[in-house]
């Protein structure tokens, strides 16, 4: 899917914040309805650690905000959504560049409609996995993250 103009401003946005530049990471593609990113992550002098692989908080910090944006952007006005907690696995060192996809679905959002509409509950959390990959699709790392989503009563949703 190609990009939209305001997702390819999202994009290049992203690549230019201080706190994302820091990482080495760039993103890659946004698609228009914000329900797939992509993220690549070299290794090069600004992620390599003292071993010569990949810095592990590069790793952490190049697939940390995209759920939560995901889910800002799918969810729209009226709903607050924070990372709540995250859990990283390294299975092998970073010794080439790495990639990351963040698949949100259509069902996946009006999972969590469906449940904050539910009388017994004004919160939940939900949990995603990516991995960090090379080129020929060999896991790095597993990045497991929670997210918390409500509702803002204040906004009228």
């Amino acid at each position: 899917m190609l990009e939209s103009v305001r997702a390819r401003l999202y994009r290049i946005g992203f690549n230019l914040f201080p706190a994302y530049r820091g990482t080495g990471a760039r993103v890659t593609h946004i698609a228009p309805d914000w329900t797939e990113v992509r993220v690549k992550l070299p290794l090069n002098w600004r992620t390599k650690n003292y071993v010569g692989t990949i810095f592990g908080g590069s790793m952490y910090a190049a697939v940390d905000p995209f759920y939560m944006m995901m889910l800002l952007k799918n969810l729209g006005d009226g709903y607050v959504v924070w990372d709540r907690e995250a859990e990283i696995r390294f299975k092998k060192p970073g010794q080439e560049t790495l990639y990351a996809t963040f698949t949100i679905t259509d069902e996946e959002i009006e999972a969590i409609r469906a449940e904050l509409a539910a009388a017994e509950t004004d919160s939940v959390d939900r949990h995603y996995t990516v991995e960090l990959v090379d080129g020929d699709g060999t896991v790095h790392a597993t990045v497991r993250k929670a997210v918390y989503v409500t509702t803002d009563r204040s906004k009228g949703a």
